[in-house]
């Protein structure tokens, strides 16, 4: 068999290679038309009967790699390393192998380490630094002014962003997501971070080593996120808070408070009908009123037992 590619089961030809991690589309195996199948140790039995099956304790993760194989055999070379376009400040450091694409702008003291690629309209502020091997997508603006104001008499004054963003190895930050500088130190991502489109990072959060992120999602000023931490797209994190290593937080949620636990943590309100989602919200109003009488009434219970 050669192999012309990698698919879907659904859409895999017979020169293709597809696989399946996930229970819940198991029923389309027996119509992939896919030359070979990457699968489980239980899936065994029902690809027994394929011309071509790889058999894997995480059919996910060989999948990955899989791709990753396929793109460095498969990658053209196109255009210099650093593109002609590109705008360098003489006092910024990039490492000799680094790729700066079209239209980058890195400014004053700014560092690019070893092997890692910026893609095009990549903005990198003064004394902002970017760790080896990493990737970063089109659009993307590290080291922006943090959002701080002063108000004096009615109005904003502006607090002097002092700090800058220090990005360790192995980090990939999707396109045209933001991170600003800190206002006095520096906003930290760790090693193996990795960032989806369209997210913001506020000034002096610290994002901990192989945490990640979906799209959309925002991170208000000072936020600490633990290391191994997952958060879902469009959720929020506020400011001054902390999450512990290994706190993954569901897509869409609005964390209010620090979480110092591991676990899966979820806070939304869920989808409804607009009238009931209005009776539910004119319910909630009435939450506190009701909870202060029912601790009455609790109290006048316990004092009915006691006499």
């Amino acid at each position: 068999m050669q192999v012309s590619g990698l698919a879907p089961l659904q859409t895999a030809q017979a020169n293709q290679i597809s696989f399946l991690s996930q229970a819940r589309y198991q029923s389309q195996l027996p119509t992939s038309l896919a030359g070979c199948v990457i699968v489980g140790p239980a899936l065994e039995v029902q690809v027994a009967q394929r011309k071509a099956a790889i058999i894997t304790d995480d059919p996910y993760l060989y999948f990955a790699r899989l791709t990753r194989l396929w793109k460095r055999e498969h990658h053209v070379a196109t255009g210099p390393r650093i593109h002609p376009s590109a705008v360098i400040d003489p006092q910024a450091r990039v490492a000799d192998d680094a790729v700066i694409g079209p239209l980058c702008v890195i400014e004053r003291g700014a560092e690019v380490g070893s092997a890692t690629v910026l893609k095009s309209r990549v903005t990198l502020g003064e004394d902002c630094k970017i760790g080896a091997r990493c990737l970063v997508h089109s659009g993307v603006v590290i080291g922006a002014d943090g959002f701080g104001f002063a108000q004096h008499q009615g109005q904003w004054e502006k607090i002097e962003q002092l700090g800058a963003v220090r990005i360790g190895n192995d980090v990939e930050i999707g396109a045209n997501t933001c991170i600003d500088r800190g206002a006095l130190d520096d906003t930290v991502i760790e090693d193996g971070v990795k960032l989806d489109n369209l997210i913001q990072i506020g000034h002096n959060v610290h994002v901990g080593r192989h945490s990640a992120m979906a799209g959309c999602v925002g991170v208000a000023g000072s936020a600490r996120i633990g290391a191994h931490c997952t958060v879902g797209g469009g959720a929020v994190v506020l400011g001054h808070l902390s999450l512990a290593d290994h706190v993954h937080i569901s897509a869409a949620s609005v964390v209010t408070r620090s979480v110092l636990q591991p676990g899966q943590y979820t806070g939304m309100f869920p989808l409804d009908s607009n009238a009931n989602w209005e009776k539910n919200a004119a319910s909630l109003k009435q939450l506190s009123r009701l909870r202060e009488r029912i601790k009455a009434l609790e109290a006048d219970i316990q004092n009915n037992k006691e006499t």
